[in-house]
């Protein structure tokens, strides 16, 4: 593997991670056990994560977090996170959605050769291969696990998403055998707190309803899935070889709402066929892209962020008395201002299905 820039000349490169489609984990384990069969991936990941938490490389040591279900249909979950809000990196100055790359600012060529864990590489399986990916530390992390993947930092690449990169996501999360590890995507005037191309991949202790919850058709590729606190258009995977036209298709869709003034999230996790649980055929990868009004900085009066986590229905929250006092009604408030209004929402699926036919 190439050394990354800034790395030092003594400190050795990260240990390459080379899989076949033979890696791959179809079926995950079960949530009703869902560390019973961690995968050659899932050992590797969470051991050197732990050794890297244990060497103090992170901002803050992660414990277990206070967490709750907020009562109401959405069943959002909530985790009171103050360290995260407190030590990590302020966000850099997002000015536009096409924002360049800036060598001045914070970027990922400036990790310490230690936050690196390490490299994944494909061997082999259908299609050209994926981007190669550099696993390393998010050093405010969400969750256990919680790692970035950087798509060949040494390119200097801006935060807007390809396929390569996402496909080699995708099988990143194929690796896994947890029915919890996901990975993500949040782009420029969407959340992203640095304008280097990256993604990010962690493990979650309980499902969310939209693993499972029927999407409504809009296409024979797309469709809406309106389960959780934002509707989202829904892809989806069946297995190892859809990945590379779901990438493009994604990455399509992305692109035609950065045409339009919209920023993007993207999500994947392990979930049912589109049209929900016992419509046939077995689980696969669900893809959801939301479509949201672009923020570039702050605003003023938001209880928090809002990002691909806040999207899906997980609220780190970063006071004790938010965390304590906070409602569904307000939770959503503070998510919704943020989307596309139902009449812009419905017109842009029947675009992206149009775009994705041809």
């Amino acid at each position: 593997m190439t050394a990354m820039a800034g790395a030092e000349p003594s400190e050795p490169n990260p240990e390459e991670f080379v899989y076949g489609e033979e890696d791959f984990v179809l079926q995950a384990a079960s949530w009703g056990d869902p560390d019973s069969a961690p995968s050659r991936f899932d050992r590797l990941l969470l051991a050197s994560w732990s050794d890297r938490m244990e060497r103090g490389l992170f901002r803050y040591r992660l414990g277990p977090l206070p967490t709750r279900v907020l009562p109401g249909p959405v069943r959002l979950v909530a985790q009171l996170n103050v360290q995260r809000s407190a030590e990590r990196r302020p966000p850099q100055p997002v000015r536009s959605l096409r924002d360049p790359f800036d060598p001045g600012a914070f970027n990922f060529t400036r990790l310490r050769p230690a936050e690196l864990l390490f490299g994944l590489r494909r061997t082999g399986g259908p299609g050209p291969p994926p981007e190669p990916l550099l696993v390393a530390i998010n050093a405010s992390p969400l969750e256990r696990g919680h790692v970035l993947l950087l798509p060949e930092p040494a390119r200097r690449l801006p935060q807007v998403l390809t396929a390569p990169a996402l496909r080699g996501a995708l099988e990143a999360a194929l690796l896994s055998g947890h029915p919890g590890f996901l990975v993500g995507f949040n782009g420029l005037g969407g959340g992203a707190s640095v304008n280097h191309l990256h993604l990010h991949g962690l493990y979650l202790d309980r499902p969310l309803p939209l693993e499972e919850a029927p999407a409504e058709p809009l296409g024979p590729r797309l469709g809406l899935l309106r389960a959780g606190p934002a509707p989202a258009f829904l892809f989806f995977a069946p297995g190892p070889a859809a990945l590379e036209p779901v990438s493009r298709a994604v990455c399509r869709a992305a692109e035609h709402l950065g045409g339009a003034g919209l920023a993007c999230n993207v999500l994947a996790t392990r979930g049912d066929p589109p049209a929900g649980p016992g419509a046939g055929g077995g689980r696969g990868l669900r893809v959801l892209l939301w479509a949201r009004r672009p923020l570039f900085g702050p605003k003023a009066g938001e209880p928090f962020a809002v990002a691909l986590c806040e999207l899906a229905g997980l609220l780190p929250l970063p006071a004790e008395p938010l965390y304590r006092d906070i409602t569904e009604v307000q939770a959503l408030s503070a998510i919704r201002q943020h989307l596309l209004p139902e009449p812009e929402l419905l017109h842009l699926g029947r675009e992206l299905a149009r775009l994705l036919e041809n």
